[in-house]
This record gives structure tokens, sequence and C-alpha cells, in this order.
């Protein structure tokens, strides 16, 4: 299977000296979307001449980043996309389980999970983000019939005939909402992948007032609405498990 690995990135010059030459090493076409950094990503990018790289000349949004990267791979011809967070929260020496488990599986979407599998070892994650993560599980579960236990890792594989399909309108951290619902409309099969749960920054900005938990929830539950109105499924169609 030919697949394209892409990195959405805004502002991570101190992790792509480390992580981009990890997971060159794990997949052979690699391609850096940069979202209008204004740091020193683009020069840093620059030095790494084997990774392909598009820049957004203004910064739109993480969900932007990946709508990059779905077309790139309709381009391109691949067969599957793996998308990666540049932040160092995400293993990149697991790229090659999660294309595998896409091929034996022959779903269309293997959804990293860091709540699949936790121990009591494992540090928590941040309070506001557990909570707002399992509200909007609820939501998932409740209304779409989607049993998942995360819905926002950005360490997934997606088979490149499904692309076309989602026609995201929210460019922001609230676009894995819109991929759900949509994901649910083309009745697309997912499956969840156990990955390790790492925070390294637990203060990263979301940008402006989504850095509030209480009006990022409130903005997700907007977009949910907005993306379940323009789908056309019905309650009954909702209620079924995927």
């Amino acid at each position: 299977m030919r697949f394209l690995t892409a990195l959405p990135v805004y502002n991570e010059e101190k992790y792509l000296d480390e992580v981009l030459p990890q997971v060159a090493s794990y997949a052979q076409d690699v391609l850096v979307v940069d979202d209008g950094s204004t740091d020193r990503t683009p020069e840093i990018l620059g030095r790494h001449k084997t990774i392909r790289t598009i820049r957004h000349p203004q910064n739109r949004g993480y969900g932007a980043g990946l709508v990059t990267a779905f077309e790139a791979t309709i381009q391109g011809g691949y067969d599957a996309l793996i998308t990666i967070d540049c932040d160092g929260q995400h293993e990149p020496h697991m790229i090659p389980e999660m294309i595998q488990r896409l091929i034996d599986t022959g779903v269309d979407i293997v959804s990293g999970s860091r709540y699949l599998e936790v121990s009591e070892s494992t540090p928590p994650p941040p309070e506001d983000r557990r909570r707002i993560n399992m509200t909007v599980l609820g939501w998932l579960g409740q209304e779409l019939g989607l049993r998942m236990t995360d819905g926002f890792c950005g360490f997934k594989a997606y088979r490149a005939r499904i692309l076309s399909d989602f026609k995201i309108v929210d460019l922001g951290y609230a676009m894995p909402l819109e991929v759900w619902v949509q994901a649910v409309e083309h009745r697309m099969k997912i499956v969840e992948m156990a990955v390790p749960l790492i925070y390294l920054d637990e203060t990263r900005s979301f940008g402006g007032s989504l850095d509030n938990s209480e009006f990022r929830l409130i903005h997700y539950r907007h977009v949910f609405d907005a993306a379940l109105a323009r789908s056309g499924l019905d309650k009954s169609i909702r209620s079924k498990p995927l």
C-alpha cells in the first residue's frame, strides 16, 4: 500500500528537528503542511530537503492543514493517508503498525485512541481536555451511534478513496467533529488503535477564546449541530452503532 504521511504544523520550531527524522525513518513519503507559521518553522523545514512542504500564506487552522493533506493524498494517487501531529505527543514508530491495521481490518479509518488502553501508571491528561473529550464522546455515541474512546486524537490512517467524501467547513480544532458526522453519513467503517497518552505541553493554546474550556465546548457543540444539520442523517440512522 502506497501511503502519504502528513504533519500539520503551526509554530513548531522546537519539535521539528527531532520529530521529522523519526517520521521519515518509518514513512517513505512525508508531507508537512505549514499553516502560516511565524516562528523559525519555515527556516527549519527548508533544511529538511527530503521532506515535501506545502505552506499556507496565512494561518487558517488545524483543520485546514488536514484538508490540504487530504487534497495532496488524492492528487498524489496514494492509497492511504497517515496524519500525525508534530508536537511530540505521537510516536512515529507506530506508523507501520497503523497502516498495517488499515490493511488487515479493511476499514476506512483507523483512529488512534489515547484512552483505549490506560494503566494506573499512565499520567492523567489535563482535566479540562479529558472532560471535553468525554462530553463529545457522549454526543458521538448518543447521536451517531459511534462507540469510541477518543474523539480528538490526530494520529489516524485514512483510505484515500474516502477523502473526497469529506466536505469540511470548520477549519479549526473542531474539524474532527465534522469528520465523524460525515463518516457516519457515508457509512465508513472505523476502528480505534491504542496509542500512548502523552501530553508534553499542557498549556498549549487553542487560540483566543478557545483557550477557555467552557467556550471551547460550546463552540464544539455548535460545529457538531451544524454538521448534523448539513448531513441529512435522520435519528433512526444515527442510533445504529457502527
